[in-house]
């Protein structure tokens, strides 16, 4: 018998398969799957090939048969003959920077708790999840060869439909603009956890990558909490929310940074001037950068928000924690100094778009 189209039980990407094998890579989430040939007396049809639910991380190298663990005994019901199925796929960077004097303490908790807000309130399959933290595995530490490959993952074969999230947090920098695309004359960067050795993550370079890419029907969300994050995309419109109406953010060189169709959407700790605060001030108890903590409270109390409710209810949170925690005034100043920004490839009524991740 010849080689067959198999779905994925999470991605629902679809990859070829041959009875018989034992072990498949879906090319579209990145992860080996177990595969088991049916016999005469299972409830399918004879070789029918069935897919275990297990599923394992790719890493160089596969693992042995003999660390696989046994198929289930159900089979995975397939999809109905003609059914279109949506991609989820997000990647989820958390940098401590341990060895370092500026090293931060609630980077770990903001990607826990970002995971568990996308499967939680999204729906999103754990598998199609990457997370790249340090002390991972080393295809999984948030290098910057491993974020941008990580990246190139994120948008690989996307298509109409395909809901891509890319979520950071960490150290973020400035630096002087030498293409003249930029207003301000800064390019804003992401710090990876080898930044001293391989460099910064340019804005530029994570427009080309996950942004120009997206096809049309395709959404993005970069959800970015570091410092001098605001236009960490490049995305040609800004929301003000004091003054209620986008500011046009095309390059000054011409230079093209919109998608190939597609929409992404860049919420951000802070504008580009500003520093993102970590802190416990917020949660009481454990640390968290301050805007992923606002954002996963705000989305959790009102789960068809709009990106309009979302800034405002963020503001408000800030405003109440500078109020009462006296100590965050002697540490910050006066206030948690940082506004969550909003950007996008698009122009979009923000009272009347709600959040779909």
């Amino acid at each position: 018998m010849g080689s067959r189209k198999l779905n994925c039980p999470y991605c629902h990407g679809q990859f070829m398969g041959t009875p018989g094998s034992t072990t498949y890579r879906c090319r579209s989430c990145g992860q080996l799957i177990l595969v088991a040939a049916t016999s005469e007396g299972d409830a399918v049809p004879p070789g029918t090939l069935r897919l275990n639910r297990e599923i394992w991380k790719w890493s160089k190298g596969s693992p042995s048969a003999s660390t696989l663990p046994k198929p289930e005994e159900k089979p995975v019901p397939g999809p109905k003959t003609g059914q279109h199925h949506h991609t989820k796929r997000a990647v989820l960077c958390g940098v401590t920077y341990p060895k370092r004097n500026n090293k931060l303490k609630g980077t770990i908790n903001d990607v826990n708790r970002m995971k568990s807000l996308l499967v939680d309130c999204f729906q999103f399959p754990e598998a199609a999840i990457r997370v790249l933290t340090e002390g991972n595995d080393p295809n999984f530490v948030p290098t910057k060869c491993n974020i941008q490959r990580s990246l190139e993952w994120l948008v690989d074969g996307c298509k109409a439909g395909d809901s891509l999230v890319f979520f950071f947090s960490g150290h973020g920098l400035r630096q002087v603009d030498l293409s003249g695309d930029e207003r301000d004359g800064y390019d804003e960067t992401i710090a990876p956890s080898d930044f001293v050795t391989a460099g910064l993550i340019v804005d530029d370079d994570i427009n080309d990558t996950i942004v120009k890419p997206l096809k049309k029907g395709v959404t993005l969300h970069a959800i970015v909490d570091a410092s001098h994050s605001g236009t960490i995309l490049d995305l040609e419109h800004v929301y003000n929310h004091r003054d209620k109406k986008w500011i046009d953010n095309k390059a000054l060189s011409g230079a093209k940074k919109g998608t190939d169709g597609g929409l992404a959407i860049s919420l951000s700790a802070c504008a580009d001037d500003q520093m993102a605060t970590d802190t416990n001030a917020l949660s009481g108890n454990e640390m968290s950068g301050a805007m992923t903590y606002m954002l996963d409270q705000a989305i959790r109390g009102k789960p068809r928000i709009t990106y309009g409710e979302l800034l405002r209810e963020m503001q408000r949170q800030t405003h109440h924690a500078n109020r009462t925690r006296s100590w965050l005034r002697k540490l910050f100043g006066n206030k948690i100094l940082q506004d969550c920004q909003l950007s996008s490839s698009q122009v979009f009524n923000v009272d009347e778009k709600t959040i779909q991740l």
